[in-house]
């Protein structure tokens, strides 16, 4: 867990109806995040009992083997891999949904983007259909509105609904990590019943070097359609030497 309470401090308004959160982290807790962060980034891309059968089998230079043919060199993806991450981590923590599949794991190259909504958060409510929280997730050193125009444009394909490729990945994935509750609600809103905009909740993230406020806020502001709205913006101020340092200490503290 990426533990947001520890290194971050959040303030939360109402804009239009909608909601927004604004994420930052806390003078003197750089170090505390890096090492949050170097704890939870490898789980995204391998899992736990991959890791532990490498190790039996190789020992920590074939566990530094293995993470480094999943992580990325190239700075703009271990960017966005990033954003992604902690998106992946901030909705577990601090929403009502969950967030069992850690896509990263299935890129088809280190270096490559998958296709796809970013982020799918799920809650099974005991007296209602299951929910969806569709997510866009922007990392940006130093957000523009073409990159939330971007993110609020990717939330409205598929009539604002999680795509139905994304669901049967999903359902694939929870079915292969030993989750078929949730495969099953999946599968069961896909397939038999359909999805209503009532069941969806849409999120943008975004991380960055700069203020994110006037951003969000304008979007929460300019949208008119029925699907409600969670917008965060996580800063920090050293956004590109963050990211650097958190993929270099997870190389590092693999090879030791």
């Amino acid at each position: 867990m990426s533990s947001f309470d520890e290194w971050s401090e959040e303030s939360e308004e109402d804009v239009g109806g909608q909601n927004l959160r604004l994420v930052k982290l806390v003078e003197g807790k750089e170090k505390s995040a890096v090492a949050k962060l170097v704890e939870a980034v490898p789980t995204h891309y391998t899992s736990t009992e991959h890791v532990a059968r490498v190790f039996e089998n190789l020992g920590k230079p074939g566990v530094a083997e293995l993470l480094r043919t999943k992580l990325p060199t190239d700075s703009a993806k271990r960017s966005g891999d990033l954003g992604e991450i902690l998106a992946t981590e901030y909705i577990q923590e601090r929403t009502v949904f969950e967030t069992p599949v850690k896509r990263l794991r299935w890129k088809d190259h280190r270096e490559m983007s998958m296709r796809g909504d970013d982020v799918i958060g799920v809650q099974l409510p005991d007296d209602s259909p299951i929910r969806f929280l569709k997510v866009e997730a922007k990392s940006q050193a130093a957000l523009k509105t073409a990159t939330v125009t971007a993110a609020r444009e990717a939330l409205d394909r598929d009539d604002g609904l999680p795509s139905s490729h994304a669901l049967t990945f999903m359902s694939a994935r929870l079915i292969e990590i030993g989750e078929p509750e949730i495969a099953d609600a999946i599968d069961m809103a896909l397939l038999r019943d359909g999805i209503t905009m009532r069941q969806v909740s849409q999120m943008i993230f975004t991380f960055s070097s700069n203020a994110p406020d006037a951003f969000l806020k304008t979007d929460l502001k300019n949208y008119n359609g029925l699907i409600r709205q969670l917008s965060v913006g996580l800063r920090i101020k050293t956004h590109q030497d963050f990211i650097a340092s958190v993929y270099d200490k997870v190389k590092a503290s693999d090879e030791s």
